[in-house]
């Protein structure tokens, strides 16, 4: 029997009930335009949440050195909380409703939303143990030290004080997108946006009765904002207006454990890419010193600013596939990611050029020292040209949650992570160029996407134990 083929409809009886108008876009609907219609609220989000982070350390940097230092210390603890809670476990939740609701399983649907705020939550309160008892060492092991080391925990004892908020609405966004509907989180998400961007310079600097916390008063507008995100996700899955509905329900293992298999292998991804970063930034550094990691960090920035860009294709794409492929429509699960894939690279790959044939229109806007501007350059001239396979891998990884099948996005990503650090060290030991180096990474964005598109056109989603 082919794998892909689709499996046999239910019949249709007067019992039957009717489909949900979001529900039959995403198992019927044309899929290109779908696809985009889906795709551009989460876009937008990403973007502005992007946008607001450049806007807050713009403020903070008002306030001196060290504070901009102490906020930088936080920034990569808070981060990976959000993409741990957002973009792992949240795919896992957005996966395993979706494949409720295809399968027509709505009592599973909507229990699992109430197994997702449980994991979201156990997860949010170890988030703020560790970083409220822990934080001083965590931050002096990455160099935090003085005035600096101060500042970070003043400003981490507030936002991680209220990581619970973070985890409970990353939760219910992704409750939400799990039933194809991806502008109430975007709608939530721009509102505490709204509330923050205006908050922040208040209580950092003061005005009137509002007395000047500094820095800490950043860390009070990020907990605002994402206290307004949450209550507002909180009335739209509690008012009906979200496909799984939080019910009162028993708590069962096979329903954690339906988040946890694709939520956990998520998680693994997320620090394998955390640690490339570190690793390859170690390498470069051994290479070519201070300014070479100087350009490659600024150079570097343009290939985080693709995540949240991809991430408004992965959001619809986790919803769109696990719909399909809990309604057994196989075939048309692998076109709606591929579909994706194809249109992430072309994206990507258009900013990838622009930004190799025009370096310095991206450089430049960090600075203009002349060895951190030759470095920066030769990173984007080496890599840029190989962004369009890390859009492709990283998109085909979301559509691989939808489907609740990791094991080649996760393979691929290892195999990404020897080629950059073990092929870039022996670049190195061999020729002594730190131009090698970023060819090995260039190498290891392509196989990274190759392997991952490749595996998924022949089918392993459907093979057994893949």
């Amino acid at each position: 029997m082919n794998a892909l083929a689709p499996a046999a409809a239910p019949p249709v009886t007067a019992a039957t009930p009717a489909m949900n108008p979001r529900t039959r876009l995403l198992l019927h609907g044309p899929i290109l335009p779908t696809l985009l219609r889906l795709a551009w609220p989460s876009t937008l989000v990403m973007l502005a949440q992007a946008s607001v982070g450049l806007i807050e350390t713009w403020w903070v940097a008002h306030l001196g050195s060290d504070a901009l230092a102490g906020m930088a210390l936080v920034f990569p603890g808070f981060m990976m909380m959000q993409m741990l809670s957002n973009g792992a476990l949240g795919g896992g939740i957005a996966s395993a409703i979706a494949r409720a609701l295809g399968a027509g399983k709505q009592e599973q649907a909507d229990a699992l939303v109430l197994h997702a705020l449980v994991i979201n939550g156990l997860l949010g309160l170890a988030a703020s143990a560790l970083f409220l008892t822990k934080g001083e060492a965590i931050y002096r092991a990455l160099g935090g030290e003085g005035a600096a080391l101060e500042a970070a925990l003043r400003y981490s004892d507030v936002v991680f004080a209220g990581s619970l908020l973070v985890w409970l609405g990353n939760a219910l966004a992704s409750v939400l997108r799990g039933g194809g509907n991806m502008l109430l989180p975007a709608t939530a998400i721009i509102a505490g946006v709204v509330v923050l961007v205006p908050l922040s310079p208040l209580l950092i600097f003061g005005w009137g009765p509002v007395p000047a916390l500094g820095i800490a008063g950043a860390g009070w507008a990020v907990v605002a904002g994402s206290g307004l995100t949450a209550m507002v996700l909180a009335w739209a899955v509690l008012s009906g207006r979200s496909l799984a509905r939080l019910r009162a329900a028993r708590l069962r293992w096979p329903l954690f454990a339906d988040i946890l298999k694709v939520g956990l292998v998520a998680s693994i991804s997320t620090l394998q890419t955390t640690l490339t970063v570190a690793m390859t930034t170690a390498l470069v550094a051994r290479a070519g010193g201070a300014d070479a990691v100087a350009g490659y960090g600024t150079g570097s920035r343009l290939e985080y600013l693709l995540v949240p860009l991809v991430f408004g294709l992965g959001a619809p794409l986790v919803a769109m596939v696990g719909t399909n492929v809990g309604a057994g429509q196989r075939a048309r699960a692998l076109r709606i990611a591929l579909t994706g894939g194809a249109l992430a690279f072309a994206v990507t790959e258009s900013l990838g050029l622009a930004a190799a044939f025009f370096p310095t229109a991206w450089l430049g806007l960090f600075g203009d020292d002349p060895r951190m501007i030759e470095a920066g350059t030769a990173y984007l001239q080496h890599v840029g040209p190989a962004y369009g396979f890390f859009g492709l891998g990283l998109s085909l990884y979301f559509a691989s949650q939808g489907a609740g099948k990791l094991f080649w996005p996760l393979a691929a990503g290892m195999l990404r992570l020897a080629i950059a650090v073990l092929g870039g060290w022996a670049a190195f030991a061999i020729t002594g160029s730190l131009d090698w180096v970023f060819v090995t990474l260039a190498a290891g964005l392509v196989v990274y996407g190759a392997l991952v598109a490749g595996s998924i056109a022949s089918g392993v989603w459907f093979k057994e134990g893949k």
